[in-house]
């Protein structure tokens, strides 16, 4: 159990929530929108840190010195390419189809910043989807609607349950957030 300074994070993810929920670190949800964007020729496992660094710089002005953001950026990898959030319904049935039968990696990138002090990392699990029929694809962008999620997935879902074979890492880094390593560098503040 966290008992240490006040935690805001700088993220409406639900799944963020709720991974700090399930970790036993109270928290408040404080946003405000920032532009995605990176400087080109930036590594692409620097991407997602770059934009939760631009998370947590926008919600400084409404924290407190000594209270602690939290601001994360998950980014799903497949060929090089990032693979952003579906825009609409046939461009989510054509990300699955591409990581159907296919390894990728999902990146996570974390800031923990206090009184000026800040803490990066990123954390890498590779995920492998079984070969995966239309019917699959299509059945769970109509019912789950993934349109707010890297990949087009959320691996807790059910295309998690019966399409992902293999993945190699942690859980939940592919749910957003790797809650063990941002629970360790909370209990280091």
């Amino acid at each position: 159990m966290y008992k240490g300074a006040p935690v805001v994070l700088a993220s409406q993810s639900p799944r963020r929530k709720q991974l700090l929920e399930q970790a036993g670190i109270p928290f408040e949800v404080r946003v405000v929108e920032t532009a995605e964007t990176y400087p080109a020729g930036l590594e692409i496992e620097q991407i997602p840190v770059h934009i939760a660094q631009q998370k947590a710089a926008a919600v400084m002005a409404l924290c407190k010195p000594e209270e602690i953001i939290i601001a994360a950026d998950t980014v799903v990898v497949l060929d090089n390419i990032i693979i952003g959030k579906p825009k609409d319904r046939d461009d989510a049935v054509r990300i699955l189809t591409a990581l159907s039968g296919r390894e990728h990696r999902v990146i996570t990138g974390v800031v923990i910043r206090r009184n000026g002090n800040e803490k990066t990392f990123s954390q890498t699990t590779t995920v492998h989807f079984k070969p995966l029929t239309t019917e699959q694809v299509t059945y769970y962008v109509d019912h789950f609607k993934p349109y707010d999620k890297a990949g087009a997935y959320a691996i807790q879902e059910w295309i998690g349950a019966v399409g992902i074979d293999s993945i190699h890492g942690c859980f939940y880094n592919v749910m957003g957030l790797p809650i063990s390593k941002v629970a360790e560098e909370l209990n280091r503040i």
